[in-house]
């Protein structure tokens, strides 16, 4: 079976000007991730920021993520007005479910970083996602996630289609690591001086960074 290439996929999908202006929500795990992503697309399309991350561990860093993701949209959104070569750009935040997170992952909680725990965090989050992407009469919605060198890509893109059949809206397909868009994030997040965090947010991620030296490589640091 030949390895689906969701960049080339998303490219044919943008390519189609029926498309263009067309409501997308858009997932957000964090600022950071965000940066390439909404550059990318914010010329294709009209997108509604979803901050929906119940998995981040303690509220005071859940409180600092999302009010950098809200500074850069307004970054972004001041831009767009000066330029007028792009759409501008909402943030909805959704609720911090710490507890349904910890129900969604009851039983996992030895498995290893990128295992079945983190899919479960996924399809909690794209759930939630399609959800409220039904409820605006969105055209589209996908994640951030697939930003990530680190996050299984295929395994997201699949949780977003079996979603998508479920909820009646198009999911976009994604890769967004893909043509250096993990490097191009990270060189945005210089640019607009994001709070990059050492660790994906939860509290399992979190004592996996406490017990590997300071020099290991993460997703949010690499």
């Amino acid at each position: 079976m030949n390895k689906r290439n969701y960049a080339k996929e998303l490219d044919e999908i943008l390519k189609d000007t029926g498309n263009k202006g067309k409501k997308l929500f858009l997932h957000s795990c964090c600022a950071p991730c965000s940066s390439y992503v909404l550059v990318y697309l914010r010329s294709f399309f009209r997108i509604t920021v979803f901050y929906y991350n119940p998995n981040i561990t303690e509220r005071e860093e859940y409180g600092r993520r999302v009010a950098e993701q809200k500074r850069l949209v307004r970054e972004l959104n001041r831009q767009a007005e000066n330029s007028g070569d792009a759409f501008g750009i909402e943030v909805i935040e959704g609720e911090y479910q710490r507890d349904l997170f910890f129900q969604k992952v009851k039983g996992l909680e030895q498995c290893p970083e990128g295992g079945e725990r983190c899919f479960a965090c996924y399809h909690l989050r794209l759930m939630e996602t399609a959800k409220r992407a039904k409820e605006a009469g969105a055209g589209f919605f996908t994640t951030t996630l697939t930003i990530s060198p680190l996050k299984n890509a295929a395994k997201i893109n699949e949780i977003g289609e079996a979603l998508s059949g479920e909820y009646g809206v198009a999911f976009l397909p994604s890769d967004f690591k893909k043509k250096d868009g993990y490097k191009q994030s990270v060189e945005l997040s210089k640019e607009y001086g994001l709070y990059r965090q050492d660790y994906c947010g939860c509290v399992f991620s979190q004592k996996e960074r406490l017990a590997r030296p300071s020099t290991h490589k993460t997703c949010a640091n690499i």
